[in-house]
């Protein structure tokens, strides 16, 4: 069993809930989010979403994107992001999936990145641009080296895209919660349990349910509707606020509540 398919058995036994966290890879630099993964992990993290930089995020508001300036100013490439989980896999079976865009990846080339992201021990990819429809070639390749595809769903999704995603998606679907980019907002949509239900009957895999989930309470609502949810931005604006012990501290800090709220228990503030 696949370090994904494994997690998300462990936590359906313990009626749990996955806390998928996302930061960018090399922010502010690549040894940093080479300390980032265990500490990630031993707060509660479930699953590591790793974001590539890049220089046009589109799905993206203004915290991620400058998170990928910031990592791209220090250098990071897609080759030294397969190196540092490479170097991560020597101590952590965590799960880690790459987000981002699909242009570094058709750069780096589609055989060529599928074998060596499975060879560093990346379990899956999220690319927020690719049409499944048109993932063909991709995919091949992907599956040929076990590395699990996670394509989204929206609330725009239609019948059609939601069959395709059923067909091809591995891992889990990533269930976006609004529409528009990435960001923390206010409030939860009211009805988001309602699309959920629909897509929950037409997917067989877990459904992992993100963007502008920013509190802990946010995280539980959403959490009693999926089977996970991601946090991202409110950990990468974290990056942005603070640097070195304090960074550490806050990351900790936040995703220990994170988890803890999914998992039903109360947040200490």
């Amino acid at each position: 069993m696949d370090r994904l398919a494994q997690r998300f058995d462990t936590l359906r036994k313990t009626n749990g809930k996955a806390l998928v966290t996302f930061i960018t890879a090399g922010d502010p630099d690549l040894a940093t989010t080479a300390e980032m993964i265990p500490l990630l992990e031993q707060a509660g993290a479930d699953i590591i979403e790793l974001g590539v930089p890049f220089s046009d995020p589109m799905a993206d508001g203004p915290t991620i994107q400058l998170s990928s300036e910031r990592a791209l100013a220090a250098g990071t490439t897609l080759e030294a992001i397969l190196a540092t989980v490479r170097t991560v896999r020597a101590t952590s079976a965590i799960p880690i999936i790459l987000m981002g865009y699909l242009n570094p990846i058709h750069a780096y080339g589609f055989e060529r990145f599928c074998r060596d992201a499975a060879q560093a021990g990346v379990d899956g990819v999220l690319l927020v641009d690719m049409p499944p429809e048109e993932a063909r070639q991709f995919l091949k390749h992907a599956n040929d080296n076990g590395l699990k595809v996670i394509l989204l769903l929206t609330p725009t999704s239609d019948a059609s895209r939601i069959a395709t995603v059923a067909r091809h998606g591995r891992g889990f679907v990533y269930y976006v919660t609004v529409t528009g980019v990435t960001g923390a907002r206010q409030e939860i949509s009211t009805s988001l349990a309602a699309e959920m239900t629909l897509v929950r009957n037409k997917i067989k895999v877990p459904i992992v349910a993100g963007f502008g989930i920013s509190t802990p309470d946010q995280a539980a609502s959403v959490a009693a509707m999926a089977d996970g949810v991601v946090v991202g931005s409110a950990i990468v604006k974290l990056f942005q606020q603070h640097s070195g012990e304090a960074l550490k501290n806050k990351v900790r800090s936040f995703v220990s509540s994170l988890k803890q709220a999914i998992s039903g228990g109360s947040v200490q503030t």
